[in-house]
């Protein structure tokens, strides 16, 4: 059996300091906080300190109960001294945990809400609230009315305790805990600075790899606004250089096989730093096009050439019998060219590319390490300075039709970032 030390705020977690019968609470952290082993630990006291009570461990997904909440269950249980088909079952068909004492812990998904509407509760955990509806939230509100009562459950509260990353949009958890809180309702913001039991270089290298805004809100455990207003933070003429060709180094081309425009960028890397000094932008066109036409701007090309871009560009497309990668490859044979292909098997979510691109405009320290050519990129930047996400949401705000055909230039949004984003979450993925 260990002895277990809590951190600061993972004791203000777990402890009421109302007098209320009912205790709601959300513990907002950053990566590496302990969230999770918190919340876990909690539902154990629950089912130890009142025997016979029943609480329900749940998340949007089962998967995530599975394979993240309900491992840290039985990683406490062991290391708390109890004892399997002794002090405890668990019963892998029906999800449930019973202790020797009669206490139950239940484990389920929370994005169908029939599956615990007819249950009794005494307390109920949330594994990454801010995934869960509010109707979800409301309807495990009315789950805590089971009426049983233990002899010794003398200080007993029911007990709705949910933890969480922090969200960059103002949602339900905003509105409840923050916005209309009621008095017994409590927020507590965990720094992953706080967590003194982290190797000391885990958030020196969150600093280097975070733009400043996802390092607030990861991090620090803020609420943010992180997914209002414009795509690319922090983006400034300090990010603007002129780069000469150099037919000696590497290039990278990274694609987006959008047909009209289709859009590549290129560009030179080190292990730090991207340049992009060109891009091949041609509205109405095919992938051989933009391949000729790289070729004709650059047709003594020495060095290496390295091909980035959209996954989906090894799928068969309607344009030719080959894959947009194969008619790159077979051009590049013809002529010559040094070259290979380094691409992700699928492509990442956009929200990743987002993060992954920021972190190199400017990261948390104040680094740049992500450079433009604005005499040549100039798509690029238009996209730079004019993507945006929808209002209030993290989705981003791409150009209907309609809008297109009042305005051509906004035809050129979302493709030019999506090549450059493929590069950099390719080489600098946020982990």
């Amino acid at each position: 059996m260990v002895n277990y030390k809590l951190l600061k705020k993972q004791k203000e977690f777990i402890e009421i300091p109302h007098e209320f019968p009912l205790d709601v609470a959300i513990y907002q952290g950053g990566f590496g906080s302990g969230k999770t082993w918190c919340g876990s630990l909690l539902g154990i006291l629950m089912a130890k300190k009142y025997p016979g009570s029943r609480g329900l461990v749940g998340a949007k997904e089962y998967e995530l109960v599975r394979k993240t909440t309900l491992i840290t269950y039985l990683e406490h249980l062991e290391q708390l001294g109890y004892v399997e088909d002794k002090d405890y079952s668990y019963n892998k068909i029906d999800k449930i945990i019973k202790f020797k004492n009669g206490s139950e812990i239940l484990f389920s998904q929370l994005d169908d809400e029939e599956k615990f509407k007819s249950l009794n509760l005494h307390w109920a955990e949330i594994e990454e609230a801010s995934q869960i509806a509010d109707s979800s939230f409301k309807q495990l509100l009315g789950r805590l009315r089971n009426t049983y009562r233990g002899d010794n459950w003398i200080d007993f509260r029911y007990r709705l305790f949910g933890h969480t990353n922090p969200q960059p949009n103002k949602d339900w958890i905003w509105k409840r805990f923050v916005q209309d809180k009621k008095p017994n309702y409590r927020l507590v913001i965990a720094p992953t600075t706080d967590n003194t039991f982290l190797p000391k270089h885990f958030v020196e290298s969150l600093k280097e790899n975070y733009d400043e805004d996802y390092y607030r809100i990861n991090v620090l455990g803020e609420f943010g606004d992180y997914s209002s207003g414009l795509v690319v933070k922090g983006f400034s003429d300090e990010n603007l250089k002129h780069f000469k060709y150099n037919p000696d180094l590497p290039v990278h081309i990274t694609c987006d096989f959008n047909v009209d425009p289709m859009c590549w960028c290129l560009a030179y890397k080190d292990d730090e730093n991207v340049y992009f000094f060109d891009e091949i932008v041609i509205e109405n066109t095919t992938t051989q096009q933009c391949i000729d036409e790289f070729i004709r701007r650059y047709p003594k090309h020495k060095s290496e050439i390295i091909i980035n871009g959209d996954a989906s560009g090894d799928n068969r497309t309607t344009q030719s019998e080959y894959t947009n990668y194969a008619i790159i490859r077979n051009a590049l044979k013809s002529y010559g060219y040094n070259f290979k292909f380094r691409l992700r098997p699928y492509n990442p979510p956009i929200l990743s590319r987002i993060q992954a691109f920021n972190a190199k405009v400017k990261n948390s320290l104040g680094e740049r390490h992500l450079f433009i050519d604005e005499r040549r990129c100039k798509q690029l930047l238009y996209n730079i300075y004019n993507l945006s996400f929808k209002e209030g949401t993290s989705i981003v705000d791409v150009p209907t039709f309609t809008q297109i055909k009042t305005n051509k230039d906004f035809k050129y949004l979302e493709h030019p970032f999506d090549a450059a984003s493929y590069l950099t979450e390719f080489y600098w993925k946020i982990k």
